[in-house]
């Protein structure tokens, strides 16, 4: 049986036909709604939608549709961040999606204060329902602007995947991500750097002294990034992974 669905799905384009036949195997109630699944799969919609959570850091984070879903890519960041945290720190996931970062982040310390916002109410309304597992809070608003201002000054990691896709590059994105994610959770503007310019420009008002700041980019933009820290006074560092095909600019204060 699963031979057979890991066929159907490699044929239709299917680059991780036998993870995608799994999941869907391991989800569906009935044989009638795995091949109703296996159809919408076909058809080109995302696995993670169609069986609604997304694997991430061994966790399964819920998805809605439109929402960005959480990359593997993006593990990295969370391997980054746990490494430069402890237990008890004080969290901000901005632009925070399903709140995937955040949450990996704080189950990987152990225990953290942990706060996400993100500007689209359906994210949040997903988010919520992840950050709430680790007792964490979710606001809606533009990037620090909904957050309590007694957090000013008291973050000690602050995650950040903001979109950094160029606007003219979007039509270039796989079909997956232009028809079933929101435009607005991949345009980065003419330069992919409009959101991180204003959340970069803002977050050493957030940090904590010492306290890190972590960015998710390109690797053609990591140099852009990493200049847009030195600007706002930021120590940096270059980190990037072959393995993931990931590059993270970190900044400290």
């Amino acid at each position: 049986m699963i031979d057979d669905l890991v066929e159907q799905l490699r044929a239709a384009g299917s680059v991780f036909a036998e993870d995608e036949a799994r999941v869907l195997s391991e989800s569906a109630g009935s044989p009638a709604e795995l091949d109703s699944m296996v159809q919408r799969r076909i058809g080109g919609e995302p696995v993670q939608q169609i069986v609604g959570w997304a694997e991430f850091c061994g966790l399964k984070i819920r998805v809605e549709p439109g929402v960005f879903l959480p990359r593997p890519r993006s593990e990295f960041l969370v391997e980054k961040a746990i490494g430069l945290g402890r237990r008890g720190a004080s969290v901000l996931d901005v632009c925070c999606g399903t709140g995937a970062l955040g949450v990996a982040t704080a189950i990987g310390l152990g225990s953290t204060e942990l706060h996400a916002t993100d500007l689209d109410p359906v994210a949040v309304r997903c988010a919520a329902a992840n950050v709430d597992e680790v007792g964490g809070r979710v606001y809606q608003g533009d990037l620090f602007e909904p957050l309590p201002r007694s957090l000013r000054g008291r973050a000690d990691l602050l995650l950040l995947n903001a979109p950094y896709v160029p606007t003219a590059e979007l039509p270039l994105m796989p079909r997956e991500a232009r028809l079933y994610e929101e435009t607005i959770t991949l345009d980065g503007g003419d330069d992919g750097l409009d959101i991180q310019r204003r959340a970069i420009l803002e977050a050493p008002f957030w940090l904590a002294p010492g306290a890190h700041l972590l960015v998710e980019t390109s690797d053609l933009q990591a140099e852009s990034t990493m200049r847009l820290m030195k600007d706002v006074g930021l120590a940096m560092t270059l980190a990037t992974s072959n393995e993931w095909g990931a590059t993270v600019v970190i900044g400290q204060k």
